[in-house]
C-alpha cells in the first residue's frame, strides 16, 4: 500500500511555475524578480538601439557639414581672427590709449583693431556707454 502524500505535494504539478503569490508584498517581489530576469534582454536591445542612434547622428552631422560647405565653427572663428589681424595698428596710437584710458597693451591693441586702427573712434567707443 502507498503512503499518503503531504498536503503541499500535488502530483503532476510543475515546480518551474509556482502558484501566484497570495499577498501584495509577494506579488511586488515576484514582479521585481521578473523585471530583473528580463533586464538583460532589454540592455542588449538598448545597446543595439544606441549604436543605431549614434550611426544616424554621425550621418546627419556629416550631411550638415556638407550643406555648410564644410566650414565648421572653428574654421569660421579662424577666418574672423585673420580679418582682425589684417588691420595695421600704429604703436603711437596704442601708447596713447594706454596713457589716456589706462588700458593694458593687449586691450588697447584689440580696441584699435576693432575700430580699424582709428584712435579717435576707439576712444569714443570706449568712453560712450554700450547701446
Amino acid at each position: 500500500m502507498a503512503e499518503p502524500q503531504p498536503a503541499a505535494v500535488h502530483e503532476g504539478v510543475d515546480d518551474d511555475h509556482p502558484a501566484a503569490p497570495a499577498s501584495a508584498e509577494d506579488r511586488k517581489a515576484a514582479a521585481a524578480l521578473s523585471s530583473l530576469e528580463n533586464r538583460g534582454e532589454e540592455d542588449d536591445a538598448a545597446a543595439r538601439k544606441s549604436d543605431l542612434d549614434q550611426k544616424a547622428l554621425g550621418e546627419a552631422m556629416s550631411r550638415l557639414e556638407v550643406a555648410g560647405k564644410g566650414k565648421t565653427t572653428e574654421e569660421k572663428k579662424g577666418a574672423d581672427a585673420v580679418r582682425k589681424k589684417t588691420v595695421k595698428v600704429d604703436q603711437g596710437d596704442v601708447a596713447l590709449l594706454i596713457e589716456e584710458l589706462d588700458l593694458t597693451k593687449v586691450k588697447a591693441t584689440e580696441l584699435l583693431r576693432a575700430h580699424e586702427g582709428d584712435a579717435v573712434k576707439a576712444m569714443r567707443a570706449f568712453v560712450s556707454p554700450a547701446a
